[in-house]
């Protein structure tokens, strides 16, 4: 869209969206973004060994959206219909088909398309991209000549292949049969091989069977024997266990038979002895307390006859110190004589 005052050559462009336009003032233009197919064709044209083939494509191509890419686009296709714009891009693509089928063999064509329309695609794509366009697919849909080049072509590597098909079997069948005499051959090795380690397997295993057996044996005998030792041991360990029972209660016996010696000795004690000791030492206490009795009599007795002389004389010294007191002042008075007592 381009307007403005005064002549003013202003240009937006708007993708996919809306704007506005004003009347007289600014030209709106559109552009179809879609995809367009084209089928470009090239008939009669002469490969580089001359021989006249025709060629039909499909190419699939669209404007790009890049602003720069954009804006060239709009400088060449605006104001012109899909149909003009298919045109010019078709004239294109012919003219680089046809050019490039120059430069190729009829072999290299037929047998390689795919390549073909690669290289067809790499030529054309610089041009049509200075206009804005850009080519998202490219491929060969027909090639056909009017002199039956192809199809002799066909034939001869039909022929080809038949010949090589024929030989591939006839060197199988060959290789199958060699292939077969030597599996048979390896069939009977093995076979051989198989009943020999079969063989051996089986004498091995009758050794082994006899050497088992006669571990077996062997382990049996010891077994055996190790059974009578050890009965042997188990009955002597018994009659060990049996005599020191034995012993055991004969220990028993003669502990009860001390034990009633005690018992008895006790009783006769209890009865015998005990009651004779008791009397004796009752006599003994009786006789110790007879004498003491004597003893502390006499002692009584003595100490009596102290105290009554004691007191006796106690009696005397007080009546003759009274008798003293009584005659002294008397003393005093008749002769002047003084008395210290």
């Amino acid at each position: 869209m381009s307007g403005g005052c005064c002549g003013s050559d202003i240009k937006t462009y708007i993708v996919g969206g809306w704007s506005w336009a004003w009347w007289l003032i600014s030209d709106a233009q559109r552009l179809s973004l879609e995809i367009m197919t084209l089928q470009p064709r090239c008939e009669d044209v002469e490969t580089a060994e001359g021989v006249a083939i025709t060629v039909t494509g499909v190419a699939q191509v669209k404007v790009m959206t890049e602003q720069d890419l954009l804006a060239v686009a709009c400088e060449q296709f605006l104001g012109k219909t899909v149909m003009e714009i298919k045109a010019v891009l078709l004239q294109t693509l012919e003219g680089h088909l046809r050019s490039i089928l120059g430069t190729l063999t009829v072999e290299q064509i037929y047998r390689d398309r795919d390549q073909f329309a690669k290289l067809v695609r790499d030529v054309a794509a610089p041009d049509v991209g200075r206009m804005g366009i850009e080519i998202l697919s490219f491929t060969i849909k027909d090639v056909y000549d009017k002199l039956d080049y192809l199809s002799s072509l066909g034939k001869t590597q039909i022929a080809a292949v038949q010949r090589d098909a024929d030989i591939g079997v006839a060197e199988a069948e060959r290789d199958a049969g060699i292939r077969e005499a030597e599996c048979k051959k390896e069939m009977m090795d093995v076979k051989f091989q198989a009943d020999t380690k079969m063989a051996d397997s089986k004498r091995e295993l009758e050794l082994q069977k006899a050497a088992f057996n006669q571990e077996i044996n062997t382990k049996k005998a010891e077994a055996q024997l190790a059974y009578e030792l050890q009965a042997a041991k188990e009955q002597q360990k018994i009659r060990l266990e049996e005599i020191e029972i034995q012993v055991v209660q004969r220990k028993k016996e003669i502990t009860i038979e001390e034990k009633e010696i005690d018992r008895t000795d006790k009783e006769l004690i209890a009865i015998v002895k005990r009651p004779a000791e008791a009397e004796a030492y009752k006599m003994q206490q009786l006789a110790e307390g007879h004498k003491l009795k004597t003893v502390l009599i006499a002692q009584a007795e003595a100490e009596k006859i102290r105290k009554i002389g004691e007191a006796e004389a106690s009696s005397i010294e007080a009546v003759g110190k009274a008798e003293l007191r009584r005659l002294v002042p008397l003393l005093y008075l008749s002769h002047s004589i003084y008395i210290v007592c």
